[in-house]
């Protein structure tokens, strides 16, 4: 049998962070952009698993720490991208990574 894969299940939108290392670190001045097929100007924000605020804009800057999502009508939630505050950190690349992939790590003081 033969059985086409429902684009109406696939997750198209997509939270991207600038600087693009993960985790992100709020004192790098962290950006926040979801994109996605769906409705521009109608993102709905989360923040800690919590609808955040009033904030329709499809980008913002972090000012706090915690891990946010968006939600934009007709694509759906991107994946949650957490903000930490912390003194140290050990950074990867914001992006996928498969096994034997060679990547550079950054740690931040």
């Amino acid at each position: 049998g033969w059985c086409p894969l429902s684009p109406a299940g696939a997750r198209t939108t997509q939270l991207l962070v600038e600087p693009p290392w993960r985790p992100a670190v709020l004192w790098d001045g962290v950006t926040l952009t979801c994109q996605g097929s769906g409705t521009a100007g109608a993102t709905t924000w989360y923040k800690d698993g919590q609808r955040w605020g009033q904030n329709r804009r499809d980008r913002f800057t972090v000012t706090k720490s915690g891990t946010y999502t968006c939600d934009r009508p007709g694509s759906g939630l991107g994946s949650p991208v957490t903000v930490l505050n912390d003194q140290l950190v050990l950074q990867v690349p914001a992006q996928t990574l498969l096994e034997g992939d060679t990547v550079t790590l950054r740690c931040r003081a």
